[in-house]
């Protein structure tokens, strides 16, 4: 039996592209044989996974899934819309989904957890998808939302199949009343949020960073208006005011009726309800948000294939 080094595993690794942990074991399982062990990786289809995973995924699903008091949102990215449109991959998502709500929502407890469909981790079972579709896919990022007594609302924004989108938003309202009543106002603040990107439940709960960014500018901007100290300060307040009335949730003009903020329409569905709501939670993820998607030359690409 070859002495498996660490040297040997790095040579593996950087003409494989495959992890650590595979190639120490295609290693062992070839006797020290690189070629042999690359040959291994390739049968079981980990260096053609590992090689695509370098690739920008910024496409994919949005995926919700309900259980009882709690709910969650995941995101699964894929190279391109048409991977997104396979059933095989819609499944993937559904799937993770329905892990998720067994975790603590985490991306590294779902990674973790067991998909039941393979038996394996999702991490896994990711893995193992992009040697079959052949496409880079990964698991970005998932939010779970739970109440003690209440409804978590769940919104798929024009879903490209059951439970999956490319915008999805929960919304956690806390309340002792009608659970039917509940979920149908809280489907509609999770249509708002959908539409308006809160950056925060209250006013209050806005990133203190962003806030002080806002005034900053405000104040540079007054400034150039050439008035006192004194009158500036009173500019700036008025508009900060005006700012956390537009990125706040429950302040913001509710799009139903923007003749009152959410507030005010979830105090008002508190009739209906039969008790007092709270909006305790909400999360909402946009496909491929914040993802630097990378930019290809068509027809520099079709002309380096015809250099052959």
């Amino acid at each position: 039996m070859a002495e498996i080094t660490a040297a040997l595993v790095k040579e593996l690794r950087e003409k494989s592209g495959a992890g650590m942990m595979d190639c120490k074991k295609a290693l062992a399982e070839n006797d020290g044989d690189i070629e042999a062990a690359i040959d291994w990786l390739r049968a079981k289809g980990i260096a053609k996974a590992d090689k695509k995973s370098g690739r920008t995924a910024a496409e994919g699903l949005i995926g919700v899934a309900t259980s009882g008091t709690k709910a969650v949102v995941v995101e699964v990215n894929s190279e391109t819309d048409f991977v997104a449109r396979n059933d095989a991959f819609q499944t993937i998502v559904r799937g993770v989904a329905d892990v998720a709500l067994t975790t603590d929502g985490t991306v590294e407890a779902v990674g973790a957890a067991t998909y039941p469909a393979t038996g394996k981790s999702v991490t896994d079972t990711i893995k193992d998808a992009i040697a079959t579709i052949g496409e880079n896919m990964n698991l970005r990022r998932s939010v779970l939302l739970s109440v003690e007594d209440g409804v978590v609302a769940t919104y798929i924004h024009n879903a490209a199949a059951d439970r999956l989108g490319k915008l999805g938003v929960l919304v956690a309202l806390k309340s002792t009343g009608d659970k039917e009543a509940l979920n149908a106002i809280g489907r509609q603040v999770a249509m708002h949020v959908a539409a308006t990107a809160p950056l925060a439940i209250r006013a209050e709960e806005v990133d203190a960073a962003v806030a002080e960014r806002e005034r900053n500018v405000f104040i540079e901007q007054s400034r150039a208006s050439g008035k006192p100290d004194n009158i500036i300060e009173k500019m700036v307040e008025g508009r900060m005011r005006k700012f956390f009335e537009e990125v706040a949730l429950l302040s913001q003009a509710f799009v139903m009726n923007p003749d009152i903020t959410v507030g005010a329409a979830v105090k008002e569905a508190e009739k209906t309800v039969g008790a007092p709501i709270e909006v305790v939670g909400m999360a909402r993820l946009l496909l491929g948000e914040g993802v630097e998607k990378e930019e290809t030359d068509f027809a520099a690409e079709v002309a380096a294939v015809a250099k052959g």
